[in-house]
């Protein structure tokens, strides 16, 4: 991994350069399957260190505009930061879920990189919501909100790719799933609890992880109904999904006693 290997181990980089579009290294390493699985013991700290760019970028764009540009260009950065990645990934998910009559109509319609008017939608509906729950956020509790918004996403990856099968199951997803084990589950969800501990407390914590659970098998549910299990695509849209929910339940956080 060049110069990284002395400052990173090689499973967080593979992480990193995967999440996000910041390279951590001059050279690319094509990671085998069993490396893409256990990376995911990383995501949750990916997510964290995306959303401490986001307190920065937040704290410098406040300094100059009002809060409605500001989080205007929030989406701007956390688009840019991750390639757009799981915006793709929901609306491809919805285009082929909801368009396709049947299991193999539905996987062609999400594989097709085109995007259909249902998904177009549904992308234009989830950046309408997301900015409104920046907007909504209070001001006492945003900055530990914006930290942790990005790792409640990729945590609910990791939680999704370990209950679910591949939909595809010659597809390259369908390898990496196999190797997906337990152990990257629970450091990854015991490094969100420790950063939404933090923020919000204990039972703060327990109170957006267990919605947030409640929200994996739902979707594990749906997918394996209408697919028979699940894509890059559905991760992605998974994720979209975890961080949206998280701002929402944000400001019923601060009601707590």
């Amino acid at each position: 991994m060049g110069s990284t290997r002395w400052l990173f181990p090689q499973s967080f980089v593979i992480a990193w350069q995967f999440l996000t579009a910041v390279p951590l290294s001059r050279t690319y390493h094509e990671p085998t399957a069993q490396e893409l699985a256990s990376s995911m013991a990383w995501y949750s700290l990916v997510g964290f260190m995306i959303g401490g760019g986001l307190v920065g970028v937040d704290l410098l764009l406040d300094s100059v505009f009002k809060p409605p540009i500001v989080n205007a260009m929030m989406l701007v950065v956390l688009i840019g930061l991750t390639r757009g990645l799981h915006q793709d990934g929901l609306a491809d998910t919805v285009d082929g879920l909801i368009g396709g009559h049947d299991r193999e109509a539905r996987l062609r319609i999400m594989k097709d990189p085109a995007i259909g008017a249902i998904g177009a939608t549904a992308l234009g509906l989830s950046l309408i919501v997301r900015y409104a729950g920046f907007m909504a956020l209070p001001h006492e509790v945003r900055v530990p909100a914006l930290v942790t918004m990005p790792a409640v996403g990729r945590w609910s990856m990791v939680l999704l790719a370990r209950l679910s099968p591949p939909a595809r199951p010659d597809g390259s997803l369908a390898s990496f799933l196999t190797y997906v084990s337990w152990g990257p589950v629970v450091i990854a969800t015991g490094t969100l609890l420790v950063g939404l501990s933090i923020g919000f407390g204990v039972v703060g914590a327990c109170l957006v992880l267990v919605p947030g659970t409640v929200l994996v098998l739902m979707a594990r549910q749906w997918f394996h109904r209408r697919i028979g299990g699940v894509t890059g695509d559905t991760l992605g849209a998974t994720n979209e999904l975890a961080e949206i929910l998280f701002l929402l339940l944000v400001p019923l956080l601060q009601r707590l006693p």
